[in-house]
């Protein structure tokens, strides 16, 4: 009993020294964003090596048997019960939704366009928030957040081309279920540390994850490349785990609302990356696009 009292009383966060963990949660959570930023480019990778339903299924058995390990040397106790549903929505949206729905939406998109998820990813984590959590960030917050997403959008479509494609589909719908999967990690990471919500949402999955990986591994063609190899490993463990631990516990520091708009900066981030790692090219307009969204990430910080 007193184990529970304890995981629900008010975290400290905000009560003892809030500058100190307000400039320590925000690089936790920019840590997350540099992680999440190369995504994309390792996921094109990895469909050099594998198919994506393969992709997807492997990168969630690896992130989980390393989650695992950890919660295991650690002794880490079950989760409560309590907990369960909201760490079931972490690993619907973000270890299985947002993963398989972008690695299709690669097959035929760039990653540039894909980008365009990322950038309005911000607002609808804030609009999620404010639903499930009952935060209510001033006008101000809200403007500067539309403003943001704009620009990247735009920034994001001309790149593309300014064409939609099929991919879209599955762009915005995992635009929502990363939006949800996010606002209840940083929900839960209030509660217990935010390596350990996404460790238990990984390990959750692991009765989907490794025999959906067997079937996949039979049914779709591979072939090892170092890029395949180096793209399964980086989303395995970059973006699906460390990325994740780091970024929970910042929205936990900082509050989820102002943590997600730390995201407006991670598709020039991924573009940059995409031109370096993929050969991409993008146009004059990203140093614009960069100020304008950083513009924006200081009016919602100081909102």
């Amino acid at each position: 009993m007193r184990t529970q009292s304890s995981a629900t009383a008010p975290s400290p966060i905000a009560v003892t020294a809030p500058r100190e963990h307000h400039g320590f949660g925000t690089a936790l959570a920019a840590l997350g964003v540099a992680a999440f930023s190369l995504t994309f480019p390792a996921t094109a990778w990895g469909l050099e090596s594998f198919g994506p339903w393969s992709l997807v299924a492997v990168r969630s058995v690896l992130a989980a048997l390393i989650a695992g390990g950890c919660l295991l040397a650690l002794r880490v106790r079950l989760p409560q019960r309590r907990h369960l549903p909201g760490l079931a929505v972490v690993a619907g949206g973000v270890v299985l939704g947002f993963p398989l729905l972008t690695t299709l939406a690669l097959q035929t998109s760039t990653t540039a366009h894909a980008a365009v998820v990322v950038g309005l990813l911000p607002l609808t984590t804030a609009v999620f928030s404010a639903l499930r959590t009952g935060s209510r960030p001033s006008r101000r917050f809200w403007l500067a957040a539309l403003a943001g997403a704009a620009a990247v959008v735009a920034f994001t479509v001309a790149q593309s081309g300014g064409a939609l494609t099929a991919a879209d589909g599955y762009l915005f719908a995992a635009l929502l279920v990363c939006a949800a999967g996010y606002t209840e990690g940083g929900r839960l990471a209030r509660v217990m540390p935010g390596w350990q919500v996404i460790g238990w949402a990984l390990v959750l999955c692991l009765p989907l994850s490794v025999p959906a990986a067997a079937v996949a591994l039979t049914y779709e063609p591979f072939r090892l490349t170092a890029h395949g190899i180096a793209g399964v490993l980086w989303v395995a463990l970059g973006s699906q785990f460390l990325g994740l631990v780091v970024w929970y516990r910042g929205m936990a520091a900082i509050g989820i609302p102002r943590a997600s708009q730390l995201q407006l900066a991670q598709p020039l981030l991924t573009l940059v990356w995409s031109a370096l790692l993929l050969g991409e090219h993008f146009t004059a307009a990203a140093p614009l696009t960069a100020v304008a969204v950083l513009v924006c990430i200081a009016v919602t910080q100081r909102s």
